[in-house]
């Protein structure tokens, strides 16, 4: 699945969901006390700022350019670095605390990604991924348009891992970390036209699918959505519960 060129969208939409971990991660982490903090894979910038608000010295890494020229459209004086895992161009031990939201899962090789982001951490690493999320909503969209979702896109058996806690764990341990592992679970309020930017803008999984479709496929797709919004919303939004699973590493 490639983001080039979703920088805008996604800050504009799934920016939104991914925040939802923050201020656990931060709690994780604990008190920032001067300390430096590597964001890897961070997007629009939003979560790295959020810790420099909270006294970290950040440095926030996005690898595609588009999430860049978000986040320094909103972030102008975050610092930001061009790196993408797994080879980050910096020395061993270079951050007290390094982070990747969502990241790891996205990655062809994930251990090897978990590998680098540990080499690059002092003190902690901290990783999540989707133990359960908005995927499931776009499968009932396109079930009742009566698309067939993508085929592939799996990672091959030697790289991939069971999309769970447990499964994350245990990517995570044949990468070298020893992780305390814990759950966060929340509703999370989309409006339809936060989602829908985010389809039309390309992002994630439903966003690469609707690339792939015809224009007719594409109304039948819009058609689907706007029924499940109406009959799902509750005023405020798009109720979605997510559910990260998210790991610790200690290292000193």
């Amino acid at each position: 699945m490639s983001w080039a060129g979703t920088g805008e969208a996604y800050a504009a939409s799934y920016a939104q969901l991914c925040a939802g971990t923050g201020e656990r991660l931060r709690q994780l982490a604990g008190a920032a006390d001067g300390r430096s903090l590597l964001d890897v894979g961070s997007g629009d910038g939003s979560l790295a700022a959020a810790w420099a608000d909270a006294g970290w010295q950040v440095t926030a890494c996005e690898p595609e350019p588009s999430m860049r020229e978000a986040a320094r459209r909103q972030h102008p004086t975050l610092p930001l670095a061009a790196g993408a895992l797994p080879a980050l161009d910096f020395a061993d031990a270079s951050f007290h605390v390094v982070v990747a939201n969502f990241v790891l899962n996205h990655l062809p090789d994930p251990r090897a990604g978990a590998a680098e982001l540990r080499r690059v951490a002092r003190s902690t690493v901290i990783a999540t991924t989707w133990s359960g999320s908005p995927f499931a909503f776009w499968g009932e969209v396109m079930d009742r348009a009566a698309l067939a979702p993508a085929t592939g896109g799996r990672l091959p058996a030697d790289k991939d891992f069971e999309r769970t806690t447990a499964g994350f764990e245990s990517m995570l341990i044949d990468a070298g970390w020893s992780p305390a592992m814990t759950e966060l679970t929340w509703t999370w309020h989309p409006r339809p036209a936060v989602l829908w930017q985010s389809v039309v803008g390309g992002v994630a999984g439903a966003g690469a699918f609707y690339r792939t479709l015809s224009d007719a496929d594409r109304e039948r797709f819009r058609q689907a959505f706007d029924s499940i919004a109406a009959e799902r919303g509750d005023g405020e939004g798009i109720p979605m519960q997510q559910t990260a699973a998210i790991a610790v590493d200690h290292l000193d």
